[in-house]
């Protein structure tokens, strides 16, 4: 579509004020196609590689709909429902439905895990507009007879991969059965496995379908690069590379919570401005955090999968893949942290040669093969660091301890 602005899709005036205030002029392809028919009320299945826009595409119709037939939300109950995989996805969305329908007066609420319940019950007590959530505490809360669901009248399932990677398809579908059978619903996907296309047939009814680019395609505008290095070479070539000036904004990707620790303890010691974001954090943790991320006091981020579709930052520079992902849709993710509203961005992959399989999944995916990067770190500086390792690991001086290591071996019958 060209010369499409927000106006010509049929939007009303509050939210184009909204707009018109956030600077957002021209609809992204996602929001061009989703918007006017999500506004007759059909349902749609949406496939798009994160970062396009996805937000805006379902949640502007959504205000819009609400504010067409304003009723009063049921006691503890919701008129529309979003389901998000992670807390920091419900947390962004929330933030965008507010900004966009901040005109409108409608009551808003998040529910998510790793804070207490209270203040969400409370939040819910007299019932509210929109209700963004994650499925695991909503359905506690629905089974402590907290919150109703039968009042929804739209459904939102976003990053609904990302729900079946993190195991929360079964949770999404007792969710879906609790929903009243007339209503409109929208999932959206960057990919779609089968049973993501199995959870669409099941909710949907006779969507509209908007693929706006392969679901496996990465942002062309993501300079992708790996570098071939061993598992033990990788925290000083990291420490290396962040003494570049471009390196602005950095999110480095981990497989592993224990390891995420590790590499943002290091880059500390180092004297770089670094936090580390996972599940093992509190919410409070993970909030501050991603705030001092957005704020520029943390330059480096060190997250593990968890962030990677949660993390709405604007002027990441560079993804940094410390240890390449066992799932290639993974990859695909991470990356498009960078590259985001019209911007271009950076990927490196370290890859030792126990990732070399998985990186033959990722190029297998994103249908090319990703440039090989030679570093310039010296010999030396891998040396020091290895040594400054070893030095750091603690001996075993204790002799007790020492001993209970040993295991006599066992007696002979007599």
């Amino acid at each position: 579509m060209t010369n499409t602005t927000f106006s010509s899709l049929g939007l009303c005036e509050p939210l184009l004020r909204a707009l018109a205030s956030e600077h957002y002029t021209t609809p992204t392809p996602i929001q061009a196609r989703a918007v006017p028919p999500l506004l007759t009320g059909q349902d749609l299945l949406g496939i798009a590689q994160t970062g396009t826009g996805k937000t805006a595409a379902f949640g502007l119709p959504l205000l819009q709909r609400l504010a067409e037939h304003r009723t009063r939300a049921e006691h503890r109950g919701a008129r529309a429902l979003v389901l998000a995989p992670t807390r920091e996805l419900a947390l962004q969305i929330d933030i965008s439905l507010k900004t966009y329908g901040r005109h409108l007066g409608f009551k808003h609420a998040v529910i998510l895990g790793g804070v207490n319940q209270n203040p969400q019950i409370a939040a819910m007590k007299p019932g509210v507009d929109v209700l963004v959530a994650t499925p695991g505490r909503l359905l506690d809360l629905v089974q402590q007879r907290h919150v109703r669901l039968d009042g929804v009248t739209m459904l939102v399932v976003d990053e609904a991969d990302r729900m079946l990677d993190m195991g929360f398809i079964k949770d999404v579908r007792h969710i879906v059965a609790l929903l009243p059978k007339t209503r409109q619903s929208m999932l959206f996907s960057a990919t779609m496995p089968n049973d993501v296309t199995k959870l669409a047939g099941d909710m949907l009814h006779q969507p509209l379908r908007v693929e706006v680019s392969p679901p496996t395609k990465t942002a062309d505008k993501i300079d992708q690069r790996v570098i071939h290095i061993e598992q033990k070479d990788k925290r000083a070539l990291l420490a290396h590379l962040l003494n570049a000036d471009d390196m602005k904004r950095v999110i480095v990707f981990t497989r592993t919570k224990h390891v995420a620790n590790r590499v943002s303890e290091h880059l500390s010691r180092s004297g770089y401005a670094a936090d580390a974001i996972h599940g093992n954090k509190s919410q409070n943790a993970r909030q501050r955090a991603l705030a001092g991320f957005k704020s520029g006091a943390v330059r480096v981020l060190v997250a593990t999968d968890i962030a990677a579709r949660g993390v709405d930052v604007d002027d990441i520079t560079h993804v940094i893949n410390f240890e390449l992902p066992n799932e290639p849709e993974s990859y695909v993710h991470r990356i498009g942290r960078t590259a985001r509203a019209g911007s271009a961005g950076i990927a490196i992959s370290f890859c030792d040669p126990s990732e070399r399989v998985y990186l033959r999944d990722i190029e297998r995916l994103v249908r090319r093969q990703i440039c090989v990067m030679t570093h310039d770190l010296p010999a030396s500086g891998l040396a020091t660091a290895n040594t400054t390792e070893e030095r750091r690991r603690p001996r075993e001086r204790n002799y007790k301890k020492a001993r209970r290591r040993w295991r006599a071996p066992p007696r002979r019958a007599a």
